[in-house]
């Protein structure tokens, strides 16, 4: 394996001010499934809303088939008039109450998964981070007139205590998040997910609440005081906006109300408002193939 630093560069004048931190990372990368573009609305919020600078910037060129996502470019007449920049970067963030943490973010890898994984394990040992911790969305036979519920997972289960378990086993074509958070737990360093289960007839669409749900279990889980109120109000104005549509469908009205029963009757009973394994990892293939087709058009 090639040397993993020379992979990204850190800006000393901010790494001079982690010392005596002990901060979370949050890693969130464009890319794999994020249903709802749950991760992007998240990530957008945290970076609206609270002071940030670059702490260390990934030399993304390494790491990148433009061939196969290609970014875009305008066209203008007769001229090319932008190229959209790609950047991955890791951010120094200050939350609401002055806590300093830390964001990973920008397309996930599409080579040299494992380099980068140890590229980003020497950062987090060097900068005695405490906790590292994933966002994204699933797509979920759920209806989206029911709490946003998540499936979380762990190196140590005494981090998802609490947690609902909502998924017992089941094999999905893998993520640079997961192999982080895999390669992590074999060092037996602290590292977290956290899922939320999207609507699957949502799912490419934005559906601020799962990114709202998301936020306030990284606030519960972490102590972290990200703000709440801009995914409040887009959530709210979200799932008017759907009301509105489905008003004039009779055929979602009736997909809704079923699994608004499905929904309803489980948790009733205790059970898993949720499909099976073989049922979620379908729904992954069928998520990652209209993605594919998507970024292709």
């Amino acid at each position: 394996m090639m040397d993993p630093r020379l992979l990204y560069s850190v800006r000393d004048d901010v790494l001079a001010t982690l010392n005596n931190h002990r901060p979370v990372l949050i890693h969130q990368l464009d890319g794999f499934v994020d249903a709802g573009q749950s991760g992007r609305l998240f990530t957008a919020n945290l970076l609206e809303q609270l002071d940030h600078e670059v702490l260390a910037d990934f030399d993304h060129d390494q790491l990148h088939d433009y061939r196969s996502r290609r970014p875009a470019m305008l066209f203008d007449t007769n001229q090319w008039k932008s190229y959209a920049d790609l950047h991955l970067r890791l951010y120094r963030v200050v939350d609401d109450q002055g806590e300093v943490f830390l964001l990973l973010t920008g397309p996930e890898p599409d080579v040299q998964w494992e380099r980068f994984a140890e590229a980003v394990m020497e950062l987090i040992d060097q900068l005695d981070v405490r906790l590292t911790l994933s966002v994204h969305g699933i797509p979920m036979a759920v209806p989206h007139t029911r709490p946003v519920t998540l499936t979380a997972h762990a190196t140590d289960a005494e981090l998802v205590k609490g947690y609902r378990s909502w998924i017992d086993r089941v094999e999905v074509p893998a993520s640079f998040t997961g192999l982080l958070e895999f390669r992590l737990g074999q060092r037996d360093r602290k590292a977290m997910g956290l899922a939320a289960h999207v609507p699957h007839y949502l799912s490419q669409a934005a559906f601020p609440a799962a990114a709202l749900s998301l936020t306030r279990s990284l606030n519960q889980a972490t102590g972290l005081a990200v703000p709440l109120e801009p995914l409040e109000k887009a959530s709210v104005t979200n799932l008017a906006d759907i009301a509105a549509e489905m008003a004039g469908s009779s055929e979602v009205q009736e997909l809704v109300a079923s699994l608004e029963e499905q929904y309803d009757r489980l948790q009733a009973a205790g059970a898993d408002p949720v499909p099976s394994a073989d049922e979620i990892a379908a729904e992954f293939e069928r998520f990652l193939a209209e993605q594919d087709k998507h970024d292709d058009s």
